[in-house]
């Protein structure tokens, strides 16, 4: 394994297309759900232990090579809003473009055939972490953070929050996004003996909603 490989892989700047997107941040700040930093990590903490431990579960599982196919059809199933679908599928294949480019391999090669309009993106990642040498808890660590650094990134940008203060977000919850993925590696693990319905399914209704809500708006910063 290689940790500067997680590093590349985690890193914003990496072409995979999340920087187009908040998370549900820009609904939930449109809502007034979010004003500040202290509201931001509240947001962040809900996302993480929802939103963010489903994906990083599948991320985890695809990791361990568990059937895509079953676990891009989990995903559809634990994402109620059709925006948001669309908007991890479009993740999802922008992430595979960049990944085939950096880590060629025959499984990333099989995916971008297999899913032409793009699988979901936690699905995607658990298999470019593989032919990226990486294990399924980097796998997961790296999708539970991205579920939180991705809305602190846009808050900054639509509030104008001092970035000190959405890092120190970040930072406070470490220890969660530990936990979070541990758990995630977990179920992944028992995935592979009980089938993809032993995968976590928490529900984060808010999302659901301000992502259909989102995708409606004429005008907006962020695709998502």
């Amino acid at each position: 394994m290689s940790r500067a490989a997680l590093l590349v892989l985690a890193d914003g700047r990496f072409p995979a297309g999340g920087h187009a997107h908040s998370g549900g941040a820009e609904a939930a700040v449109r809502a007034g759900r979010i004003t500040g930093a202290a509201d931001l990590r509240e947001f962040c903490r809900g996302r993480l232990h929802t939103a963010g431990l489903v994906s990083a579960s599948l991320a985890a599982a695809a990791a361990l090579g568990t059937d895509p196919v079953a676990l891009d059809a989990a995903a559809d199933a634990r994402t109620p809003s059709a925006a948001l679908r669309a908007a991890a599928r479009r993740l999802g294949r922008q992430l595979v473009r960049a990944a085939r480019a950096t880590w060629p391999s025959d499984e990333l090669e099989a995916a971008a055939h297999r899913f032409p309009k793009g699988a979901h993106q936690p699905v995607v990642l658990g298999l470019v972490a593989r032919a990226a040498g990486l294990d399924a808890e980097d796998a997961a660590h790296c999708a539970a953070y991205e579920s939180v650094s991705g809305p602190a990134t846009a808050v900054v940008r639509l509030l104008s929050l001092d970035p000190f203060d959405a890092s120190a977000v970040l930072a406070r919850l470490v220890p969660e996004v530990d936990l979070v993925a541990a758990r995630a590696g977990d179920a992944a693990r028992r995935a592979l003996h009980d089938g993809v319905d032993a995968l976590p399914a928490a529900s984060a209704p808010l999302l659901e909603i301000g992502g259909e809500a989102h995708a409606a708006w004429p005008t907006r910063l962020f695709a998502s």
